[in-house]
């Protein structure tokens, strides 16, 4: 489990994981960048908790230099894990697990062994702000795909593989991860639509993933922007060609579900400036656009349906699976929340997607990276910053970049290092 930082949810959550019933062998692995990390005295006094009951190890993994610091740390952690490991299960501190979801995700495996990912998928529990209900927005749609039993795409809060294929670096995964991988589950899911292998979802492996109450808009749109960054990595040219299709075929489908509503702006606005005595000359254009308005509205009132009974679906499905928790009830959703968040979610995606292709930077939990032919070149932590360089010889790694640079960064600032990357090249060449 790589860790970064103590959130509201995140002791509850480790305790779900640790707890969560396999009848095995098993080893838990907790992972940090730094002995500093206030995840870490936390992670101590839940071990010293359930002493005898559990075998935990907290590791100390360092800083990342050629990759992401949750790439470094899942690596860290395949490293230290038992020889004798069969399968090795990575979870994200935001994942709630309920009582025998590893035993179920084993059993899968075991039942089905060409099975190369078994993944999961969370569900949102909006906390009330709209922020939140953005990201339920984001996710519900995306979960539909993990209904049918297999996928071609992946979520890296948690993620089942052969422990063997880390060991033997099967299709050179751990090679493109470690050397400027950036995203865990995009990496994956391009290795197995490059090799033919099967990605599975079953429908035991969903958790509820309570969202903090105190998430602002700031930190939504950092979390928009990891989701639209790692359409920009990529390590073969299936991966690139891959990513590209997503990029354009979400910024697409975005926007098509935003246009309409601005149309209908536009046609109300029609209708009162013929309630108000407009010109006789309008009636047609009017008429029509009312209904088409009118379709409009009522195809809205089909998702916002349609979205809630998937909820009740879904949330059923997991209290059913966690039976001595409180269960979770959909009345608690706010439906006017979700439309608005419908809206506001679907307009920025493409904007963020636009920016991260722009900018290839993203600050995730304080670490800024920089992108470069689909992989990490830049990393940045405080005001320090290291280029990630590769060499036949030594293979991997940074050299400092010497100068001050901004603890966070900014348009301004990016555009200005994007101009000066520019102006480099073009003296190279």
């Amino acid at each position: 489990m790589p860790l970064k930082g103590f959130g509201e949810h995140n002791l509850s959550n480790w305790r779900s994981q640790v707890l969560s019933m396999y009848g095995g062998p098993l080893e838990f692995l907790f992972v940090v960048e730094s002995k500093e990390d206030p995840a870490c005295e936390v992670i101590l006094q839940l071990m010293r908790d359930l002493k005898g009951e559990v075998d935990a190890k907290l590791l100390v993994a360092g800083y990342s230099t050629t990759c992401s610091q949750k790439i470094h740390n899942q690596l860290a952690g395949v490293d230290a894990m038992h020889k004798d490991s069969k399968y090795v299960l990575f979870l994200d501190d935001d994942v709630q697990l309920c009582p025998g979801s590893i035993g179920a995700l084993v059993a899968h495996m075991i039942e089905h062994p060409e099975i190369f990912v078994l993944t999961g998928y969370p569900f949102d529990l909006p906390s009330g702000s709209i922020s939140s209900y953005c990201i339920y927005e984001y996710h519900l749609p995306c979960s539909i795909g993990f209904g049918f039993g297999r996928t071609f795409f992946l979520w890296g809060g948690c993620m089942m593989m052969h422990a063997e294929d880390f060991r033997t670096d099967r299709y050179g995964m751990v090679t493109g991860l470690r050397e400027g991988g950036y995203s865990d589950d995009m990496t994956l899911a391009a290795v197995a639509g490059a090799n033919q292998r099967v990605i599975s979802s079953p429908e035991r492996a969903i958790f509820f993933h309570p969202l903090a109450k105190d998430l602002s808009f700031s930190r939504y749109w950092n979390y928009l922007q990891k989701q639209t960054i790692v359409l920009e990595t990529y390590n073969t040219t299936y991966n690139y060609w891959m990513n590209r299709g997503l990029f354009f075929l979400h910024c697409w489908a975005s926007w098509s579900f935003v246009f309409p509503y601005l149309t209908s702006c536009v046609h109300l606005l029609v209708a009162m400036r013929m309630l108000m005595g407009a010109s006789a000359e309008l009636y047609s254009s009017w008429t029509t656009g009312l209904w088409l308005t009118g379709c409009i509205a009522t195809a809205t009132l089909i998702e916002l349906s349609s979205m809630r009974h998937l909820s009740t679906v879904v949330i059923d499905l997991i209290n059913a699976l966690s039976p001595g928790k409180d269960p979770v009830s959909i009345s608690s959703y706010n439906y006017v929340k979700v439309f608005v968040a419908g809206i506001v979610g679907n307009f920025l995606y493409p904007v963020s997607a636009v920016y991260s292709h722009v900018f290839q930077h993203i600050d995730w939990a304080g670490v800024q990276y920089w992108l470069g032919n689909g992989n990490i070149c830049q990393i940045q932590r405080g005001s320090r910053r290291w280029r990630v360089v590769e060499s036949s010889k030594s293979g991997w790694s940074t050299e400092e970049i010497h100068g001050q640079f901004p603890n966070k960064s900014t348009v301004w600032t990016l555009l200005s290092d994007l101009l000066m990357n520019q102006s480099c090249k073009l003296k190279n060449s």
